[in-house]
């Protein structure tokens, strides 16, 4: 509603120009980053106040009238891959946060910018069209010291006019040059009642996800209501011959949870690194939502369609060199719906250590009924529920 930016060009590219941070001699960048920390402010009280409108992007996506940017948004079933439209949500993500922060007497900015949470992405319309053009709009909606929520909505060119196809929220986190401490972001002032909701949403979002830390399952024991589903569960595959606690038998129409995985490997060239010489958060997101696709496609046997993606938490960066483990596991099945989680971790070949990076949560529906999925033990029992959680606040959403 304030401004207009148009680029053919990809917004991860368009995100490096922006920065000023395009090396080939990436040593050299960080060397140059260093000296930016003595402009960082010492608190958020030496920020001036920004408004909404002053991170307000307007991005176009010319699939419609440039064939040749066409064909690396294409599929082999002529859609659109939805890995590369979340490249260009954590891109633009980026983007918006970096124009809260500007600062016009600095050439450069101090800060670095990086996404540490996917809160949600929830798609208004399910197709994507490969030769109609796209619109990414997206502003700040809230603050807190370091952090930044950053609202996206996407949608495309059909019939004369745009249509909305999802709305996503991002949240970043500002750290210093080096990106080895947090700093200090300008502070928000909300002009107007619809300005003033956003804002007060925002803290409610910050609300929900510390009330979904405290009551993960990985802190606490399930609820009642939980406890009576996994023991239903487990009633249900008991053999009835034998009335043992170890002999289980698959009902009909069902499938073991250990049978509906699928893993992938990445090694991490330089290629897809970002100024950090860490690899493109994008880049993983794209890779994760390909596996989880392709494993709700094998398991619902049909093409799937997201419904949403959700609570993506970014928790230690990839180095370059990694071994990028991948591990896709459907969750929880109701009806024609598949929960499915991508586990993400690096293994260091050197040190023989795995370090958990991401997990992330997509949320699919096939066009036809899918198997029940069955957990055989208390950690994929503890997985179903997690999965089951998920899926509700999607339905809730």
């Amino acid at each position: 509603y304030y401004a207009s930016i148009f680029f053919t060009l990809s917004l991860s590219f368009v995100l490096l120009m922006l920065v000023n941070v395009v090396h080939s001699d990436h040593q050299q960048a960080m060397a140059e980053r260093v000296s930016l920390s003595s402009m960082l402010a010492k608190s958020q009280n030496d920020l001036p106040a920004k408004t909404m409108k002053d991170s307000y992007l307007e991005v176009h996506l010319p699939l419609g009238s440039e064939p040749q940017l066409r064909e690396k948004y294409l599929t082999f079933h002529n859609t659109v891959r939805f890995g590369r439209i979340l490249e260009d949500l954590d891109s633009l993500a980026v983007l918006i946060s970096y124009s809260h922060t500007y600062n016009p007497e600095l050439k450069r900015s101090p800060l670095s910018i990086v996404t540490a949470l996917v809160d949600k992405i929830d798609m208004r319309h399910h197709v994507i069209y490969p030769d109609c053009d796209i619109k990414f709009t997206g502003h700040v909606t809230w603050v807190g010291n370091t952090s930044i929520e950053a609202k996206m909505h996407m949608s495309q060119f059909r019939e004369g006019a745009y249509a909305p196809v999802l709305d996503a929220t991002f949240v970043m986190v500002a750290r210093d040059p080096e990106n080895k401490r947090a700093a200090f972001v300008n502070p928000l002032n909300p002009q107007g009642a619809e300005e003033e909701k956003l804002l007060q949403e925002g803290e409610a979002n910050k609300s929900r996800r510390m009330g979904m830390s405290r009551a993960s399952l990985l802190k606490v024991a399930p609820t009642a209501e939980e406890r009576k589903i996994v023991h239903s569960l487990f009633l249900n595959t008991l053999d009835t011959q034998t009335v043992s606690f170890r002999s289980r038998i698959l009902p009909p129409n069902s499938v073991w949870m250990q049978d509906a995985k699928l893993k992938g490997l990445e090694i991490c060239h330089p290629q897809e690194r970002n100024i950090f010489n860490r690899i493109f958060g994008g880049f993983l997101m794209r890779k994760a939502y390909e596996l989880g696709w392709a494993n709700a496609c094998s398991f619902g046997g049909c093409r799937p369609t997201l419904l949403a993606v959700d609570d993506i938490l970014f928790q230690k960066p990839v180095e370059i060199g990694s071994l990028l483990l991948l591990s896709s596991q459907v969750c929880y099945t109701e009806g024609k719906n598949i929960q499915v989680r991508v586990h993400s971790e690096v293994f260091d070949p050197l040190t023989r250590q795995h370090n958990t990076t991401n997990v992330f949560h997509f949320t699919f529906v096939s066009d036809r009924d899918v198997p029940n999925i069955i957990p055989e033990t208390y950690g994929e029992s503890m997985l179903y529920l997690d999965g089951k959680r998920h899926f509700n606040q999607t339905v809730e959403h």
